[in-house]
């Protein structure tokens, strides 16, 4: 009898599970001001990024990211993860970002979450908007 109980309680488990209002089994519901304010929100932090990437690190040397990517020109964030040859590894964007920051900028390296970084970053994928993801490309 426990053998045919068994199955038969997975298979309720299982419908339980489908028709219950789980958020894990549900997407969030957003409004159109919702989509309004993100969107705000987004465009301040690349907003803020192109002002960093243009001269607003204050580094001591006064080099800028723009100086050897004019508006994020060949950065290509569409390809990260990939295996980066200056690191000698597989890095994400932000790994390369902050190479960049200690190398010809001659500055600290930012944490991944500093929100200069993400703001940076957000102005790299901007600029990059339409291009396909290829992860690992060169």
């Amino acid at each position: 009898m426990n053998r045919i109980r068994y199955p038969l309680t997975q298979a309720a488990l299982a419908a339980l599970l489908l028709t219950t209002q789980s958020p894990v089994l549900q997407a969030d519901r957003f409004t159109e001001a919702d989509l309004e304010r993100w969107t705000q929100e987004y465009m301040a932090v690349v907003d803020k990024g192109e002002k960093l990437f243009h001269g607003g690190l204050e580094n001591e040397n006064t080099v800028s990211c723009d100086q050897c990517h004019p508006d994020a020109a060949n950065t290509h964030p569409e390809t990260y993860p990939k295996f980066q040859q200056q690191l000698g590894k597989v890095a994400v964007l932000g790994e390369m970002v902050n190479w960049c920051i200690q190398n010809p900028l001659e500055s600290d390296p930012l944490t991944l979450d500093d929100p200069r970084m993400v703001a940076l970053q957000a102005y790299i994928h901007e600029q990059r908007r339409l291009v396909p993801m290829a992860p690992g490309k060169h």
